[in-house]
């Protein structure tokens, strides 16, 4: 497996909107953790059902969203990559919103079990 093309073609699929496109990646037993929530880890959702609905919440609430400036970073000895970006987006009430962020992502067989995300908060 190429983990940086994998996350080339995620961030591809993630900027297309295309929820069919980027659960493809994913294995069912898959876990999300968003950055905001009650918990530490902030939002977790598990499972591929609950993770596409989490997914679609974010295209949903940023209609315009986009992750620009991407980097890939891979570790395929720990079937793990890191992608970095500038999320990019206006919500529904029109505030426009910019913040870097990235992504930590575990792999087993070829597919995503664990998308971890950060992003800086921007006060």
């Amino acid at each position: 497996m190429d983990i940086r093309a994998t996350l080339t073609e995620l961030c591809d699929a993630f900027n297309a909107h295309d929820l069919d496109r980027i659960m493809a990646f994913f294995a069912d037993d898959c876990v999300l953790e968003m950055p905001r929530g009650a918990e530490p880890w902030g939002t977790r959702c598990e499972g591929k059902r609950n993770v596409r609905d989490a997914l679609a919440t974010r295209f949903e609430s940023l209609p315009d969203v986009h992750y620009g400036n991407g980097e890939h970073f891979a570790d395929a000895a720990a079937n793990t990559g890191i992608s970095k970006w500038t999320l990019t987006g206006t919500t529904r009430d029109g505030t426009r919103k910019e913040v870097h962020g990235c992504d930590f992502y575990t792999f087993r067989d070829g597919k995503v079990i664990r998308k971890d995300s950060y992003w800086k908060i921007v006060e």
